[in-house]
């Protein structure tokens, strides 16, 4: 079952329950997920799906931060309350040990000289960590490990 489809299931048992915060979440994420699906003119693969589910998770995160910057906690615990929802259908994030493990295998086979290769380690790094890293997380041990290199 793809999660477009398992998305799409549990909106109709949202719906059924009358559970109001999943119901226009999960509208949300159904909505997102047939746009890029338009707009790429043919199904969606499953790291698009993911790729998709990760900007909304994103989005949510940052939207928290705001939120509680601004003293606006009741609007930051509905932005959590859906960025616990989406985080449900994408794959286990992986903690700073394991994502330090695939940066060891990405430094190995790039063999970065310095900062000014920053990019093509990030680039290799989000391509091995597809949806199971937080690339701010990503991007920020990368740097350190490029700046004490």
């Amino acid at each position: 079952m793809s999660l477009a489809q398992k998305v799409e299931a549990d909106l109709k048992s949202a719906v059924k329950s009358k559970d109001e915060l999943a119901r226009s979440c999960l509208r949300l994420v159904r909505a997102a997920l047939q746009n890029k699906a338009k707009d790429l003119q043919r199904p969606l693969e499953e790291a698009e799906e993911i790729a998709v589910l990760s900007t909304l998770a994103k989005q949510r995160r940052e939207s928290v931060e705001q939120f509680t910057k601004g003293g606006r906690e009741d609007l930051a615990q509905r932005e959590q309350a859906e960025l616990e929802l989406i985080e449900a259908y994408l794959p286990a994030q992986l903690d700073e040990a394991a994502i330090a493990g695939v940066l060891d295998e990405v430094f190995a086979a790039e063999e970065p000289q310095g900062m000014k290769d920053m990019g093509k380690v990030m680039k290799a790094a989000m391509a091995k960590l597809a949806g199971q890293a937080d690339g701010k997380l990503v991007n920020q041990l990368v740097r350190q490990r490029l700046q004490s290199s």
